[in-house]
């Protein structure tokens, strides 16, 4: 048992008291019905794969299932996958049919387009849970810091979603993981595994070597060692009995892993040649296929004695499948083998793999095998690429690609594959990769289309870093040069260059929106019919280098055709969503909000396109503030940072702050704000200073803070921000009159009229209407006031329109006008305090006392006052109320139906109901 060793007659290990009462209650709670996450973390040889053996071992009851990742078949998607669904995959019939049909065409099941990787994620999560309802499953995955990236993350992923599943995962990991796209498992719960205590590691070492056992050298041994289990067992078999007796020998200065790789292969190269070449064999094929090995040994003219001799020396285990006493013996025997012959076992794995089966691990191998570069084993490659993409394992076309790229003889296709290979690479999100692959598509010497594609390659990969101003300039020589090749590709170009000048704001240098416009006047005329890009590439154009009146019309034609497309296939309308969303608000058009984002979310939950879901959730959360839905927003937002997380992206941070300034909760909204606006700003978002002076003067405008309001506005408008001046001009036009200055809302007026009118929509003109009013008088005033309140009516944006029964209940106050006074400050407090913005209910309630008026306090049953649901509960009870099934709600929220059942059992306690029908009135008294 490699890196522990059973305690003689108590079945136990020696000092793993914590990490095994740690194993023991991941048992207890599936056994529970309980969903349980462990990742088991530590260096090589410190006994994790041990814990495993234990956890198995005391798992009765349970159904285990065991995976293990492999150094050499990390490139190959979805491997580790296959590993733990394989004796599975007789229930797939159970899971819904999406899932389903990603899962089949993820494995090669079936043909289909390539799922996104998440989706199948949820497969995997059915297939778990279906299992589980027959028996509690215990899934253990060792050395998974060598699974292939797509199954790490998926992993990952359905250990976020664990809850009410009887399902248990079990992670080792070692301290040092691959660096490229972080390690999926962090912030899971881990417990380091840590070298053995002096007194432990004595008895161990004690236990283990015959013989007398000098106390000094002993000691050294545990000291040098730091208790590693087995560096202890490995290192102490390499010495004689005199040195262990007396300690007469040189101290080794090497690092742990590579000593005990070391003791590996001092016994590797003791064995008969035959012997190693089969240990190689087996360490280069890493499914552990032992009919297949037997082939692979005839070709290799291996006799039947090797299998003995290798199991003799304890390196490996040939039963239903192969197994190495340990990972480190798998990569000690590859990485010593002398090339040619890792090149003939390769090739003879080659021949005795299935040509029709497995012809992609077939060409693989092969590749493996050849000696220089081969135009037609390249072709292959390629193939298998366009295989693996199809089923959705990008990172593995990635590297079919790159290794056909170096076995391609023709300089100028060898450029084209290395191309192909940099964008795969830059779609699987391994930046790095992408590139190195770039470096040697320029080498060979493309032709100046072909240049141009690689630099807007290289730009796209800048923005995908810092979607800042960083990547501009590169956007933008990159549009040129395809501009003046005549490729069309240079218009969508220059809307990427559009939005990094937008992103970057105040913190770009000498380049902005107005010169992005300028340049993106010598793009390629638009297809014929236009497209929605066109349209909205010709639009922005316009915007900017013309002004608002010239612009605002073509801009408005470019939304009304996003939205026709998004309605059709959703595929460009979603592409460009982050772009077209800023310039709706910018136009203050809530009606493509609404359907841009209504459709984003159905289709990322339909395509389970989970990447992509949470910025959905938070755009549409965005318009839930707006329209005065607090806690639906609070619960898209929380939904949308749950799947970040479960997805191993940065949480949507915008949403959350934009509720809570609208919530005016006191200062520390304040400096939850501007830390947000820091984190943006490190990255080189400089749009993000913009919204943050915007946001606080919100707050402030809440809090009846005027001053400190009209200073955050003010700084807002110095930099025309795109869907953020425009917003902040009415918040310094309310803050400057309300803070005794209104001279100082004169100028901001005046560009509020230019946006608002360019926009024409009843938001734009009622907030206009509201913000002249505050600066009117008399029946000019009044009139105004009325405007703002029937334009806001007749609008989704409900916050403002509660704002506008604010400032006239106000207004009608000064005027001593105290009976209507009450009737509009009223309706703003009802309809506040309902929203929950508190900050300006109180301020609505000042001004109700201030008339004479009563502010109703909420009614709360004294006899059982009711607890608070989570974001989470309130989305599942409105689910559930409307009539959706627990598996439709799972499906919608992606968690499984009994996730969903244990859900709804805190809602029926919170709201004391006994039944979805009651749900409805429950929760509009809540």
């Amino acid at each position: 048992m490699a890196g522990g060793v059973s305690r003689r007659g108590l079945g136990g290990l020696y000092g793993r008291r914590t990490e095994c009462g740690a194993l023991e209650r991941v048992v207890a709670g599936v056994r529970g019905g309980r969903g349980q996450v462990l990742v088991l973390r530590g260096e090589p040889g410190v006994g994790k794969s041990a814990l495993l053996e234990h956890l198995a071992g005391g798992a009765s009851g349970c159904r285990v299932l065991r995976v293990v990742g492999v150094e050499c078949e990390m490139e190959l998607a979805f491997a580790g996958l296959h590993q733990l669904c394989l004796p599975l995959m007789g229930n797939l019939g159970l899971v819904p049919g999406p899932q389903r049909e990603a899962l089949s065409v993820a494995f090669g099941l079936s043909a289909g387009i390539a799922p996104d990787r998440f989706l199948v994620g949820l497969a995997v999560l059915g297939l778990l849970a279906g299992a589980a309802q027959e028996q509690p499953l215990v899934c253990v995955v060792d050395d998974a810091q060598w699974l292939d990236r797509v199954s790490a993350q998926m992993l990952a992923f359905v250990a976020r979603r664990l809850l009410a599943e009887p399902v248990a995962l079990v992670f080792a990991v070692r301290d040092a993981e691959p660096a490229a796209g972080g390690s999926p498992f962090r912030g899971l719960p881990e417990t380091a595994v840590r070298g053995l205590c002096d007194e432990d590691a004595r008895a161990l070492l004690e236990s283990v070597v015959p013989g007398r056992l000098d106390e000094r050298v002993r000691d050294r041994i545990v000291a040098e060692t730091r208790g590693n289990p087995l560096a202890l067992l490995e290192l102490t078999g390499g010495l004689s009995a005199a040195e262990l007796a007396g300690g007469f020998g040189s101290p080794d200065v090497r690092p742990l892993a590579g000593r005990i790789e070391q003791t590996y292969l001092r016994r590797i190269g003791s064995l008969p040649a035959a012997a190693q070449r089969l240990l190689l064999a087996a360490a280069a094929e890493p499914v552990g296929d032992v009919p297949l090995l037997r082939r692979v040994a005839e070709r290799l003219g291996i006799d039947a004695d090797a299998t003995g001799a290798v199991e003799a020396a304890g390196l490996v285990d040939f039963g239903t499948g192969v197994r190495f006493r340990h990972p480190l013996v798998r990569s000690a025997v590859y990485r010593a083998a002398d090339p040619a012959v890792r090149r003939d076992v390769h090739r003879a794995l080659a021949e005795a793999t299935d040509p029709e089966a497995d012809s992609d691990r077939r060409a693989w191998h092969r590749a493996h095998a050849a000696l220089g570069p081969d135009e037609a084993l390249a072709g292959e490659l390629e193939r298998s690429a366009v295989r693996a993409r199809a089923r959705g394992g990008i990172a593995a076309a990635a590297a079919f690609l790159g290794r056909a790229t170096e076995l391609t003889p023709d300089p100028v296709r060898r450029g084209a594959r290395a191309e192909a290979a940099a964008q795969a690479a830059f779609d699987a999100g391994s930046p790095d990769a992408a590139l190195e692959l770039l470096a040697t598509a320029r080498l060979s010497s493309p032709d100046e289309a072909r240049r141009a594609r690689l630099a807007r390659l290289r730009a796209r990969l800048v923005l995908s870093r810092r979607r800042g101003g960083e990547a501009l300039p590169l956007l933008l020589d990159a549009a040129g040069r395809l501009a003046r090749v005549g490729d069309a590709d240079a218009r969508e170009t220059y809307l990427d260059a559009f939005g990094s000048a937008v992103y970057a704001g105040r913190l770009g240098e000498r380049v902005g929106v107005r010169e992005v416009a300028e340049a993106a006047r010598t793009a390629p005329p638009g297809a014929c019919p236009a497209r929605p890009t066109d349209l909205l590439l010709d639009a922005l154009v316009a915007w900017f280098a013309e002004g608002c009146a010239v612009g605002g019309p073509a801009l408005r034609s470019a939304l009304e055709a996003f939205r026709r497309a998004a309605e059709r296939e959703g595929g460009d309308a979603m592409r460009w969503l982050w772009l077209t969303w800023l310039v709706a608000g910018e136009l203050w058009d809530e009606e493509t909000w609404h359907r841009l984002t209504e459709r984003a979310v159905g289709s990322a939950r339909e395509s389970g396109a989970l990447t992509f879901l949470p910025l959905a959730l938070g755009y549409r959360a965005v318009l839930a503030v707006h329209t005065g839905d607090f806690e639906l927003a609070a619960a898209l937002v929380e939904e949308a940072d749950t799947l970040a997380e479960a997805t191993g992206h940065s949480p949507v941070g915008y949403p959350a702050l934009l509720l809570a300034a609208w919530r005016g909760e006191g200062e520390h909204v304040a400096q939850a704000v501007r830390r947000g606006a820091e984190e943006a700003t490190s990255w080189g978002e400089g749009r993000a200073i913009g919204g943050e002076h915007y946001l606080l003067a919100v707050l402030y405008n809440g809090l009846a803070r005027y001053r400190d309001a009209r200073y955050q506005a003010e700084r807002a408008v110095e930099f025309d921000d795109l869907a953020i001046v425009g917003f902040a001009l009415a918040e310094l036009v309310e803050a400057a009159v309300r803070s005794g200055a209104p001279e100082a809302a004169a100028v901001p007026l005046r560009r509020l009229a230019e946006r608002a009118e360019a926009g024409g929509t009843d938001w734009a003109l009622g907030v206009l209407a509201r913000s002249r009013a505050l600066v009117s008088e008399g029946p000019a005033a009044e009139r105004l006031y009325r405007e703002a309140v029937e334009r806001l009516g007749r609008s989704r944006i409900a916050v403002h329109l509660a704002r506008a029964h604010l400032v006239y209940g106000e207004w009608l106050r000064r005027e001593n006008r105290r009976l209507e006074a009450r009737e509009q400050l009223r309706t703003a407090h009802g309809m506040l305090r309902s929203f929950g913005a508190k900050a300006f209910a109180e301020r609505a309630g000042r001004e109700l006392l201030a008339t004479g008026g009563t502010v109703r306090a909420r009614q709360v049953d004294p006899g059982r006052p009711r607890e608070a649901l989570t974001a989470q509960e309130g989305q599942i009870a409105r689910l559930a109320a409307d009539g959706l099934t627990n598996s439709e709600i799972g499906a919608e929220l992606f968690i499984s139906p009994r996730t969903v059942e244990w859900h709804l059992g805190k809602v029926f306690s919170k709201l004391d109901v006994t039944s979805r029908n009651r749900l409805r009135s429950a929760l509009a008294g809540t």
